[in-house]
């Protein structure tokens, strides 16, 4: 079916996908640092130890669409992380916008990552948008995940899902459907591999919603970045750390 799509629209497609580069409203990404410690709250009796947190990605885990760090993904997580586990949680956060999964192995090779137990992925929309193939996009999760074991320690592993981008306002018909149908087909083979791992789990975010979104029409809105950080650190609390104690990372 996309395959026939792409024969019969490719001219199209192709137009409407450099038209929407060249007048797609550009935002920056969140300002603020891109690692931290959240302290456990003064409540807790939980461990002294940290938990270590690593946030890979694109765009939306830079926390594009909201001002600043404290809005977006990587920050609130380890927030929530913190008030859950009664732990202080030192996060980092390493991503760039427009990276699809080849290029994120990359961006991870120019940064100095620190030990991390747990691990949060948000790739995939560039991967849809320069046609990834789908075996190709899980090869490459792969080996970031095999990379980030060995040299970071990572444990647990969490896989944003890709959003409903056939709702993704700032793209025309028959561009939006075509993004549409491609995604789900990403996310789809997404959900089988990690259906496969003990280590890994998935978070979906096809609740996604056009209204919520930054004025971009784009990337997640405040309110949407909230949400995706409380479900990423429920399924990390729930899933990881409440019943398989999480060692030292090295």
């Amino acid at each position: 079916m996309l395959i026939l799509a792409k024969l019969l629209l490719g001219p199209l497609l192709l137009a409407q996908a450099r038209r929407l580069r060249r007048t797609a409203l550009r935002l920056p990404e969140a300002a603020g640092p891109r690692a931290g410690l959240e302290p456990a709250p003064a409540t807790a009796a939980g461990s002294d130890a940290p938990l270590r947190l690593l946030v890979v990605g694109d765009s939306s885990a830079a926390g594009v669409g909201v001002e600043h760090q404290e809005q977006a993904l990587a920050q609130p997580l380890a927030r929530h992380l913190a008030g859950r586990t009664g732990r202080p949680v030192a996060w980092q956060l390493v991503a760039q916008s427009g990276v699809n999964s080849l290029e994120a192995l990359d961006l991870l090779a120019r940064h100095e990552i620190g030990p991390a137990a747990v691990l949060v992925v948000a790739l995939g929309v560039n991967d849809v948008t320069s046609q990834m193939p789908p075996q190709r996009y899980l090869a490459n999760l792969r080996l970031l995940c095999e990379r980030l074991m060995a040299q970071a320690g990572v444990q647990h592993i969490v896989f944003s899902g890709l959003p409903p981008m056939h709702l993704l306002p700032v793209a025309p018909q028959p561009l939006r459907w075509y993004l549409g149908r491609y995604a789900r087909k990403l996310d789809r083979a997404l959900r089988d591999w990690i259906s496969t791992e003990p280590a890994l789990r998935y978070c979906s975010l096809q609740w996604t919603l056009p209204h919520e979104m930054a004025i971009d029409r784009f990337h997640p809105g405040p309110g949407q970045y909230a949400q995706w950080a409380r479900m990423s650190a429920e399924i990390i609390e729930t899933e990881f750390l409440r019943h398989q104690p999480v060692t030292e990372s090295v």
